[in-house]
């Protein structure tokens, strides 16, 4: 019985410099990164150490986070009680959504970061790390899905935002908040969020090939730089304004390409939902779905364009892409 831990990299694992580079560079591997956690000894499991995808988590790809689970799924068959990945915390929100996505074990599967270099004051590495840990070997995380345990508070990958470039508080869940915490070493979950199948699985190679694009919304945007991009992409996840609107001359543009290629409408708002039916305006949610955009319900622009890429690259249609969307978000 043990716990495996995945290393990807990140300010996590960042521990020095090399002479003639600014800025911190130089990598930990993770025996280096549990022998800098002080009362890890005391977690009364054994930590298997995995080293693997030395990259900034801005070099993550869908083909890395397909290896991971892949690496994960090992480790739980093997016997593993859990699984802690750490990597930079730039993707994480969108990383561990992907692997919440396709996860099919009970097992937890808990990602971690850091946003304090350990070469710094107050670097949260060890602290993150411990929580990880001590999450994926506590029995009220089974069955939860993707978690990711931060600032000695548990979240699930669904609902994760990263919301400040710097603060230690980065991750916060703006629509549903904590699942759980982490309390004198114990962790309590406070609600068990409801969990769905995985979806089918994905060829790292069909997934390399599917390109989504995610277009954001602005003032007076008039849609010329979506020019093209049926003939590159296979889909595209829109950030409106508010609760899903886009300016009048837009409309048409986005109607034209939902014909060609599912187009997800969402908000670029960082909370909240598009609505559905309240606004009739041209540019408004319910003309954009006129049009045929798919809603997209919660899911924040970064999760919708994971989600939607994933059910293109296993073959899904409009319906299944809906269905999908209606789901999760």
């Amino acid at each position: 019985m043990s716990i495996a831990l995945i290393t990807l990299g990140g300010t996590i694992a960042m521990g020095g410099v090399d002479a003639g580079r600014p800025g911190v560079v130089t990598r930990l591997t993770g025996a280096d990164l549990t022998a800098g956690v002080p009362g890890l000894a005391g977690l009364g499991v054994p930590v298997d150490v995995r080293d693997t995808h030395a990259v900034p988590s801005a070099n993550l790809t869908g083909r890395h986070l397909l290896d991971v689970v892949a690496e994960a799924s090992r480790a739980v068959t093997g016997g593993a009680i859990g699984v802690v990945v750490t990597q930079g915390t730039d993707t994480l929100e969108e990383t561990a959504f992907l692997a919440d996505l396709v996860w099919p074990h009970a097992a937890p599967l808990v990602f971690t970061g850091a946003m304090r270099n350990p070469t710094l004051a107050g670097a949260d590495g060890p602290a993150n790390l411990l929580a990880a840990l001590r999450v994926a070997a506590a029995p009220a995380a089974r069955d939860l899905g993707v978690l990711v345990a931060v600032n000695d508070e548990v979240h699930a990958a669904r609902w994760l935002r990263k919301t400040h470039s710097t603060s230690t508080a980065t991750f916060t869940a703006p629509n549903a908040g904590p699942i759980g915490q982490v309390i004198e070493g114990e962790v309590r979950v406070l609600t068990r969020p409801r969990r769905y199948e995985p979806l089918p699985p994905v060829d790292p190679a069909r997934l390399d090939a599917t390109r989504v694009a995610l277009y954001v919304v602005t003032l007076e945007d008039d849609g010329l730089l979506l020019d093209g991009l049926a003939d590159t992409h296979q889909g595209l996840v829109v950030a409106g304004f508010g609760v899903g609107h886009v300016p009048a001359a837009l409309a048409p543009v986005l109607g034209a390409l939902a014909d060609r290629m599912p187009v997800v409408l969402t908000s670029r708002s960082g909370a909240g939902s598009v609505l559905r039916h309240t606004y009739g305006a041209v540019g408004s949610e319910t003309d954009l779905q006129r049009r045929g955009l798919l809603n997209g319900g919660l899911l924040d622009p970064y999760k919708a364009r994971v989600l939607l890429r994933l059910l293109l690259a296993v073959g899904a249609g409009r319906d299944e892409v809906a269905a999908a969307l209606a789901r999760h978000g």
